[in-house]
């Protein structure tokens, strides 16, 4: 592919910036981030696009998880296990990766976020506090089973990995939104790790592109961490649900060809 010219990289680093908070407050920065670069690196084959978007993406979710980390302090008996099989999750959905259309997931994708947007809104109390609806080993199992099946869709394409971590953390599991953002950055954390040991082997990344990407995910990623832990639960909630209406719009209008 060719060398991405010093305006484009520019427009790439803003769109790294604007993932880096929406992923660290609610996850789904891939849907930003993902688009920007098929425009910027229009040569470049899906493979680099996708693994360069990861070494982006684990910049700024380092930043955020440890800002997480020190301030909500999130329970290491759900975080650990949710992060080793998202891991193996990824790492599975990365060796599959250059199979699978993108077609074949955007309909599915815009199904689900509409049914995770709609439930939020209807349900206005969801979220609020934590208030677990599992203990024990079920509780691990609900863990482990979110980790590796987000962590395989992640791994496999990506956009809204981390929205789809919030939802099922606080609708399956009843965490609060703030605790589950927590959670769900550790294990983006995990899910881009394991796919960047995937792609890096096979030359896949643009590094250029990556460095000056991943740099401004993390300044993005370390202000969306702070400002979330700042806020609240309740900032939270309502800045989900605004990021998943837009990822509705925007998906919705690529299936149905309004954007091409």
């Amino acid at each position: 592919m060719d060398d991405p010219t010093t305006t484009v990289l520019a427009l790439l680093g803003l769109a790294a910036l604007a993932a880096g908070f929406v992923d660290a407050v609610v996850g789904g920065g891939g849907l930003i981030q993902l688009p920007a670069l098929l425009l910027g690196m229009p040569s470049a084959a899906p493979v680099q696009v996708l693994a360069t978007n990861k070494v982006a993406s684990i910049c700024g979710t380092t930043v955020s998880s440890a800002t997480y980390y020190r301030r909500i302090r999130p329970d290491p008996r759900t975080f650990l296990p949710l992060m080793a099989l998202a891991f193996v999750g990824s790492a599975c959905g990365a060796a599959v990766a250059s199979r699978i259309p993108r077609e074949a997931f955007e309909p599915i994708v815009l199904v689900a976020l509409v049914l995770v947007g709609g439930y939020v809104v209807l349900k206005p109390e969801l979220g609020e506090r934590t208030a677990l609806r599992f203990q024990g080993h079920r509780h691990l199992l609900a863990a482990m089973a979110t980790g590796l099946a987000i962590g395989f869709y992640d791994g496999a394409l990506g956009p809204g990995t981390g929205s789809f971590f919030v939802f099922t953390l606080v609708g399956l599991m009843g965490y609060s939104f703030l605790e589950a953002s927590a959670k769900a950055r550790l294990a983006n954390w995990a899910t881009n790790l394991a796919a960047i040991l995937v792609f890096a082997p096979q030359g896949a990344i643009v590094w250029q592109v990556a460095i000056v990407m991943g740099i401004c995910n993390v300044v993005g990623g370390y202000v969306g961490a702070r400002t979330a832990v700042d806020r609240g639960t309740r900032f939270v909630r309502v800045f989900f649900i605004v990021v998943v209406s837009a990822f509705i719009v925007r998906i919705g209008g690529e299936v149905l060809g309004l954007w091409s």
